[in-house]
This record gives structure tokens, C-alpha cells and sequence, in this order.
């Protein structure tokens, strides 16, 4: 549904576009009152409803020239600017979903107008009454599984002078390679422990995804993911969730986090 303002398509100076930030269903509109007048993203009007049918969008008019694919462009590029309007994004979305399934839309979803984005709906409604159907009562959770962090071995002076493979320089050749052995079945283990982790999960979720990991955690002390994934769990399951994630944890011996409840952005599809 991600239309963004096209460089061809000239507008206004000023001129002010429809953002959507999620869909649901129309007779949720008085339930949703609490969304309007959202902040929303910077520099929009306050955030309000936009009916069409059986749906109801979660819109905001925003300036044009805010969102033109130059300026977006550069906004990626600065991480401390685009976490701002995925914050406000989220923020939107999260309101939207307190009184019952939302479906939230992927980050600078635009339209030139009100009447295209209601053509949109539209045009789509059918998916996006099948996607409500899918979240209803369900939230989003986020499951990582660490390798431990890497034990910090102490150095060893290379034998000096290109000494050949053997004495001292032998037994340290023998002991990298005892180090790389066992940082090799530390590797294994994890990956055991993170299948193991995903299979108990699914077998209780409704739905799931595996996502990419990100590789060393920011901080410097050698632990990595091995597992990124996403649960949609039915409401009424949460704590059970909670409970399974902790006695992996103590069963493995290894770092489970479990974040949420989300709203289903992993589960919603192509809409």
C-alpha cells in the first residue's frame, strides 16, 4: 500500500499529503476517538480517522516536501532521525490498537490525498478485512537467543623471528587451534539452542517468523544473536508465552529475551 510522493508529480510549495498509519475496521471509529489529535509525525497536522466503508484509516496531512524520496533518502541515513519518526509511527499505531485489531501500515505510507487513500482502501478491502480476522485478539512478540559471550583469553606472544612449528611455537599453534575448536562448538550449541527455542514457540504461536539476525550486540562484549524471531500469540496465551521463554532459559543455561506485546507489523503481509 506504500505510495510514495513520486519526484514527476509536482506539488504545491506546502502543499500537504495523506500519511496513513494504520487500517481498521469502521465500526471501531468511535473506539478509536483516542488516536485523534496524536502529535504524530513532525510537523503534520494532528492525527485523525479517515472512513471508507466497512474501514477506517488512521491518517495525518503532512508536507509534501517532508516526504519527497530526495529528503527520505537523507533521513535514512541518520539514525538518530528516522528512530524519531518510527517512534512517532509507532506511537500512532499502538493507539490505534488498543481497542481491538489494527493493522499497521509499513513507515511513510503516502498519498497525493484523502480520496486516493481511500481508494486504497478500497480497492484492498477485502485483504485488509482478512488480515483484521488473522490479529484479532492476537499481539506481536519478539523472541533473540544469544550465544554467550566470548570468554576473553588471555594473549600469547607469537614465537619470535619466524621460529619454526615447533616448542614454544608449536604449543602455541596447538592452543589457537583449541581456542577456534572450541569457539566453534560454543557456535553449534547456540544454533541447537535457538531451533530448540523456535520449535517450542511456534508450537504455541498462531504464527512466526524467523528475522534477520544483527549480528555482536552494540557494547563490545562478544555476544551475537542466533536467533531473531517473531510470535503472534493469542492474547490470552501472553503469560503462558512468558513462562515457556523462562523455563527454556534455565533449561539451556542461555540469554532468552522476549519483548513485546507488539503490534503484528511481522504479521500483517502485503497489504
Amino acid at each position: 500500500m506504500t505510495h510514495p510522493i513520486s519526484r514527476e508529480q509536482d506539488q504545491a510549495p506546502g502543499a500537504g499529503v495523506t500519511y496513513v498509519f494504520a487500517v481498521c475496521r469502521g465500526t471501531r471509529a468511535t473506539n478509536t476517538a483516542d488516536v485523534t489529535g496524536l502529535a504524530g509525525m513532525p510537523g503534520g497536522a494532528t492525527v485523525r480517522l479517515l472512513p471508507s466503508g466497512p474501514l477506517t484509516a488512521v491518517v495525518q496531512t503532512v508536507p509534501a516536501a517532508d516526504f519527497t524520496d530526495e529528503v527520505w533518502q537523507a533521513r535514512l541515513s541518520d539514525r538518530q532521525e528516522i528512530e524519531r519518526y518510527a517512534r512517532a509511527h509507532h506511537e500512532v499505531v499502538s493507539a490505534a490498537a488498543v481497542h481491538g485489531p489494527a493493522v499497521p501500515l509499513p513507515l511513510a505510507t503516502l498519498y497525493h490525498d484523502d480520496d486516493r487513500a481511500r481508494r486504497a482502501l478500497d480497492d484492498e478491502a477485502h485483504r485488509f478485512h482478512s488480515v483484521l480476522k488473522r490479529i484479532a485478539h492476537h499481539a506481536e512478540w519478539g523472541v533473540k537467543v544469544y550465544e554467550p559471550a566470548i570468554v576473553a583469553e588471555e594473549k600469547e606472544p607469537v614465537p619470535a623471528g619466524g621460529a619454526p612449528a615447533s616448542g614454544a611455537g608449536l604449543a602455541y599453534l596447538n592452543r589457537k587451534r583449541g581456542l577456534q575448536e572450541r569457539r566453534e562448538r560454543r557456535r553449534e550449541q547456540a544454533l541447537s539452542v535457538a531451533e530448540t527455542v523456535d520449535a517450542e514457540l511456534r508450537d504455541l504461536a498462531a504464527a512466526s517468523r524467523r528475522l534477520r539476525t544483527h549480528g555482536a550486540v552494540p557494547g563490545g562484549d562478544g555476544r551475537v544473536h542466533v536467533l531473531n524471531a517473531a510470535y503472534l500469540v493469542a492474547e490470552q496465551r501472553a503469560d503462558e508465552l512468558a513462562e515457556r521463554v523462562r523455563r527454556l532459559g534455565e533449561r539451556t543455561g542461555t540469554r532468552i529475551e522476549l519483548t513485546g506485546p507488539w503490534a503484528p507489523y511481522s504479521f500483517v503481509g502485503e497489504v
